[in-house]
Order: C-alpha cells, then sequence, then structure tokens
C-alpha cells in the first residue's frame, strides 16, 4: 500500500511539474529575470505550494497522524545559521543559472536533453561532496531540513 501511495503522489507531483511549467529551465529563468520579460506565472505556483506546505506543518504540530501510519518528523532545529544560509545561496545559484532544482531536473530526464543531465550529475556530484565532507568533520545534522523549490 505504501508503495502505491508513493508512486501516485510522485505521479501527481510530476504531472503538476510538467502543467505548471516547472520543468522547463526557460519558464523557470523567465520568473527570475525581473529586469527583461519577467514570467510572473511561477509565484502563483510558488503560493499554491507554501499553502499546502503550510496547512500540512499546522496540521502535523496539531498532532495530526499520517494517513498511512508512521512518524511525522519536524526539524529539530529551527535556528538560521551559516550552513542554513550557505545552502540556500548555492541552491538559488544553481537554480538562477541552470533553470532546475532537482525534482524537475530528474523529471527532465526523460527528455534526454544533456542539459538535464550536466544538471543532474552536478547535484549527485555535489550530494557526494557533501556527505564525504560530513563523515571528515564528523559534523551531525545541522539545520537540514531536505530542500525544495516545489
Amino acid at each position: 500500500m505504501h508503495a502505491l501511495a508513493a508512486f501516485a503522489a510522485g505521479l501527481v507531483f510530476g504531472i503538476g511539474l510538467i502543467v505548471s511549467g516547472m520543468a522547463d529551465p526557460s519558464k523557470v529563468q523567465g520568473f527570475l529575470d525581473l529586469a527583461g520579460s519577467w514570467d510572473p506565472s511561477l509565484a502563483f505556483v510558488m503560493a499554491g505550494a507554501i499553502l499546502v506546505g503550510f496547512a500540512a506543518f499546522i496540521a502535523a504540530r496539531r498532532g495530526a497522524q499520517p494517513v498511512l501510519g508512521g512518524d511525522i518528523r519536524l526539524p529539530a532545529v529551527t535556528r538560521i545559521d551559516r550552513r542554513l544560509i550557505l545552502g540556500s545561496l548555492v541552491f538559488g545559484v544553481g537554480w538562477g543559472l541552470a533553470g532546475f532544482c532537482p525534482a524537475p531536473a530528474l523529471l527532465s530526464l526523460g527528455t534526454s536533453t544533456l542539459k538535464a543531465l550536466t544538471f543532474v550529475l552536478g547535484m549527485l556530484a555535489g550530494m557526494a561532496l557533501y556527505e564525504l565532507a560530513e563523515r571528515k568533520t564528523g559534523a551531525a545534522g545541522g539545520n537540514s531540513a531536505g530542500a525544495s523549490c516545489e
């Protein structure tokens, strides 16, 4: 049942990315181009995502139980620190330059574009470097809550 629910959620999420234009790097870059021909449509996509996320966090804080069971794990660390700011900057620069963030990039792999493949390979390399650095320094956790642009 969990696998079917995960598949359905992923399918709906992927369709939403396609319908909203989040999988199209030029649409994303048009949204980020404030000085040129700005495309505000993705602001509405983000506002919708923020509303859904806000409602989910409210329900989680009130002790709501997940429909499929299990635990809801909210971030334990809530302070804004150097690691969070630097990670956000790297994420934002990558998003602005490539027009991709992780989920749309993975979705765009299906189009077999070199740009999507290059982004995903770079993303995986960055994730591997982060893991190596964490193991080397022995740093635990930090303020990471899982970045997402959707």
